[in-house]
């Protein structure tokens, strides 16, 4: 059974519970890192089911979620209350060629995109945080909506060493 908005939200909440948000952010990159150091391309393109994402396929996922997440934050500070769109992350896997995408440049792209953000997000004024678009699935998402994107990264991990 695929899962709610409402259980997806909580569950990628999860991720940061008992922690400072952009401190997870923060870290991400690194931990990622540190995770597939030593690791062939070759293990960490391969699926550990068909119906499950390699740990190349989330670096890669990770990547693009990062770049929308960048455009989402400044379209809601360009234009508080403008609709986000949602878009769909399975498509993306199959029409982005995630299962060809170097591992470790999906990293560098996620990290070098993670600290952008993260410089802009330190950079808010307390009512920018009050800040909020439409999104076309969740509705109301306010800056502070923005947390860690790290979604299958823990659950994998442990497969790549």
């Amino acid at each position: 059974m695929k899962e709610t908005v409402q259980q997806y939200m909580q569950r990628i909440s999860g991720y940061a519970e008992g922690n400072e948000p952009l401190a997870v952010q923060l870290a991400t990159a690194k931990k990622l890192g540190r995770l597939i150091e030593g690791v062939s391309t070759t293990k960490l393109r391969k699926r550990p089911a068909p119906d499950k994402w390699s740990v190349s396929e989330i670096l890669a996922h990770l990547a693009d979620t990062e770049t929308v997440g960048s455009f989402r934050m400044r379209l809601i500070l360009g234009a508080p209350g403008t609709p986000i769109p949602a878009f769909d992350q399975d498509a993306w896997v199959t029409s982005g060629h995630y299962e060809k995408r170097d591992p470790r440049k999906s990293l560098e792209l996620f990290r070098a995109l993670r600290e952008a953000n993260l410089a802009l997000l330190k950079s808010l004024t307390p009512d920018q945080w009050k800040h909020y678009g439409m999104h076309a699935e969740r509705g109301q998402e306010t800056m502070r909506a923005h947390r860690p994107h790290v979604r299958r990264a823990r659950y994998q991990s442990s497969s790549t060493g």
